[in-house]
Formats: structure tokens, sequence, C-alpha cells
């Protein structure tokens, strides 16, 4: 049996479209290469004019390509040696050197290239590091170089790319930070409503199960004796089997409901049946409804136990709006009773996840005591 939650579709969708088109958002960065790109087709050779544009195409094709491969692995949750990224910044280096020889200072306009990519490839001490590097290099060198423009304010507008590009960085990586924890809940949901249906189908099966072989023992030592009552206790087993296959298909539907005036009615029935006499309060109105469920579940699980492993002749039910005590007079804790036992961690659950407190122990009287108490 498996139960499947549905991720959010929009969480879903959106990341998966950043996927596939992330690597737009490099390729508009090259936008800005049509001003060197302008320089190369000024210049008066063809050979000049070739170089000058296969040098801006392998620019731009190295910065797309080392961007998308660092923003496609970052998203699988993968690691790119950085080295990498270094080789993808020596390379456009290169061209830029090459592109300075041809067209002079025009080209350190790539400069700001450099400095996005490495913002957004690497740790930030090396990212600015490299930023730093290239302001040095973008207002000496033109001063230094006879017939070069400085150019005003470029240093700046290098310096205000490469902040843009870290916030946006930064933008994705808290998206994807916030992705992963969005699948992670669901995981946790989908693990928590596993639990929740195996606690409850545990907790049906197991009581509804005692009280099957209970009567079925007490029809099999009555049919040579009193046939029609024998028949009767048949009747409520099959009853019985048909009204636990009915609550666990509602458990698996989420329908299941439990009530403590219908678990007092099962709850006389299932102690008479076992030859225990049962000392219950005659309904259960005086509960409030937000504690019906849970003092519901407490009884089931209390009597089950009972019946199961106590050897008790007697079982007392003690019933407030906020507090319920089962205990009888039986072999008290045990291996098999004691609160290791499956039903009463998962009572324990239920307890804890409605704000109450559970005691569990030995009764003043002898016998074993179940206490729940609600907020």
């Amino acid at each position: 049996m498996s139960i499947m939650i549905p991720a959010e579709p929009d969480a879903l969708g959106s990341e998966t479209r950043m996927f596939r088109f992330g690597w737009v958002f490099g390729l508009i960065w090259l936008f800005y290469l049509a001003y060197p790109l302008g320089e190369v087709f000024a210049l008066p050779a063809v050979w000049q004019k070739i170089t000058g544009t296969a040098a801006v195409v392998v620019f731009g094709a190295t910065f797309v390509a080392t961007f998308w491969g660092f923003r496609n692995a970052n998203r699988a949750g993968r690691k790119i040696d950085l080295r990498w990224a270094w080789a993808g910044l020596a390379v456009m280096a290169v061209l830029i050197a090459v592109l300075a020889v041809m067209v002079g200072s025009q080209a350190f306009g790539a400069t700001i290239y450099m400095a996005v990519l490495a913002v957004m490839t690497l740790p930030n001490r090396q990212a600015w590091a490299v930023v730093i590097a290239l302001v040095v290099v973008v207002e000496v060198v033109p001063r230094v170089v006879p017939d070069w423009d400085p150019g005003t304010f470029f240093a700046f507008q290098l310096v205000i790319s490469a902040v843009a590009a870290w916030g946006i960085t930064q933008v994705f990586k808290r998206n994807h930070e916030l992705a992963v924890a969005r699948q992670q809940l669901a995981d946790l949901a989908i693990v928590a409503e596993r639990e929740r249906v195996s606690r409850d189908v545990h907790d049906i099966l197991g009581h509804s199960l005692t009280v099957i072989t209970v009567k079925a023992e007490l029809a099999g030592r009555l049919i040579d004796i009193d046939s029609a009552r024998a028949a009767v206790e048949i009747g409520q087993v099959e009853a019985l089997a048909r009204e636990a296959l009915g609550d666990v298909r509602a458990t698996v539907g989420g329908l299941r409901k439990v009530d403590v005036a219908v678990e007092l009615h099962s709850a006389r029935s299932a102690l008479t049946a076992a030859g225990i006499e049962a000392q219950l309060p005659p309904d259960g109105d005086m509960v409030p409804l937000r504690n019906r469920e849970l003092f519901g579940w407490t009884l089931r699980e209390a009597v089950t136990n009972v019946i199961r492993h106590s050897g008790a002749r007697r079982c007392s039910v003690e019933l407030s709006a906020s507090r319920i005590e089962i205990h009888d007079d039986g072999s008290g804790i045990t291996g098999e009773s004691s609160g290791d036992g499956h039903g009463l961690r998962g009572l324990a659950e239920r307890v804890k996840s409605s704000h109450g407190t559970l005691a569990i122990g030995r009764g003043d009287g002898g016998g074993f005591r179940v206490e729940v108490t609600a907020p």
C-alpha cells in the first residue's frame, strides 16, 4: 500500500522552466559584446575583421558555456572543479588581450563578463579578488599605454555589474534552497502519512482481531453447551470482521473517526466476551468534541492490552472532560504490555500530537494503568 502526496506544482514547474531556459540568462549578457564587435568591424583589413570576430564569438561562447555548466551543476546538486571556472576566465583574459591589441582600450568593456562570471562561479573571496584585479587593470593599463582612452567611470560600472551579478546569484541560490526544502517537507509529509496509516491500521486490526478471537473462542466453548448462544457469538464475529474491514478501508481513505462513546460500547462487549468484569461509564457525553477521538483511541488500545496480556478479572474506566484512565487487576506491566509495544508507542504519538500527557504504569491496587490527560 502506498500513499502519494502530490508536490507543489508551481514550485516544481518553476524549477523545471529555470532548468531548461536558465542558459538564456547567460546569453542575454552577450548583448554588450556588440560594442567591441563594432570596433572589430571598423578595422581596415579583412583578416583583422575575421580574427576579431572569431575572438568575440569564442569569448561569448566561453562565457555562456562556463556560466551554464556551473549553474546546471548547482541546480543538480553536483560540484564542478573550480579549475574549470579559472580555465574559462583565463581563456577570456587571453581573448581580451587579443582584442586589446587590435582595437585598443575598447576591448576592456569585455572585462565586465569576467567579473560577472567570477562572482557567479567562484567562492566569494576568490571572486572579489578577481574583480579587484580587473578594476586595477582597466584603470591602470589605459593610462600607461599611449593613445588608449582610460574611459570615464568604467571601473565603477564594472563593480556595479559584479555586485548585481552577485545579488542575482544569491537569489538563484535561495530559490534552489527553497525548492530543496519544499521537496524535503513533501518527503516528510509522505513519511508522516505512512506512519499515521500504519498506526491506525495496527490499532484498528489489533483491537478488532482481539475481540474476534475472544468471541470465536467463546463460541467454540458454547457450541456443545448452548448452540443458540454460540450462533449469536458467531454472528457477532462475522459482523466484527466486516466492521474491521470497513474501518481499514476508511482509515486508508482518511475517513476513519474514532469516538469515545462508540469505543465504550465496543469495550463493554469485548470485555464481557473475554470474561472480564467491565466497570465503564454509561456514555461519553461529558467529553468535549476536541478530546473524543484521542480518548477513543486510548480506550481502544488499553482494552486491547487488557484482553491480550493482563489476565485480569476486572477492568475499570474513569472518564471526565479532560482525562481518561483505564486500570485492571491483572498481572501488571509485562514485556508484552510495557510501553515498548507498537500500540502504546502509537498512542504516545497521538497524545504528543494533541499536546496531552500520557502515564503508563502499575495501578494503586496492582495491575496495569493507562492515563491520558488532554490540555
